[in-house]
């Protein structure tokens, strides 16, 4: 059996994370989605807890769900990955992801798929969406109806 893991911090989980999502588990008979709590990222904007429910209410049934607070690939190896999963969007997050694969390689043999995103879900980043939603702005259209219901929850509107 071929299983894949996508990690992220997916704060929030977008229409890139579910595009990707989508695309990538019907590659694999498993596919698992580790929400990773990010010390170097600032404050978070959803709990873990809340983006476990919201990205189970976005992507529906065929996704296994974990969390994580350590490397990747101890996390691919606990969950029997023999692949991990990562969206790209631009050059800029090639350069980054790349180097990220070459090392999860190094230590462990994991080999990492690069699925780009469609031209329109490229300029999406949960940073931005944060940052529009904090100052008020729409952020529907980027997000699954699920994480705009929360997003309105948390910023009203």
């Amino acid at each position: 059996m071929t299983t894949a893991l996508f990690p992220g911090s997916f704060d929030p989980f977008h229409n890139g994370h579910l595009e990707v999502v989508e695309r990538a588990r019907s590659l694999f008979e498993g596919f698992v989605v580790a929400v990773v709590r990010n010390p170097s990222k600032r404050e978070a904007l959803f709990d873990v807890e809340d983006r476990l429910e919201l990205i189970e209410a976005c992507v529906g049934g065929g996704v296994s769900l974990v969390t994580t607070d350590t490397l990747t690939v101890e996390v691919a190896r606990e969950v029997g990955a023999d692949v991990i999963v990562r969206g790209v969007r631009a050059v800029s997050d090639f350069e980054n992801e790349l180097q990220m694969a070459q090392m999860n390689r190094q230590l462990s043999g994991i080999e990492t798929l690069f699925v780009p995103t469609g031209t329109s879900y490229s300029f999406i980043a949960s940073r931005l969406i944060r940052e529009v939603a904090r100052y008020g702005g729409d952020v529907s259209a980027f997000v699954p109806e699920p994480v705009a219901r929360k997003m309105k929850e948390r910023f009203g509107g």
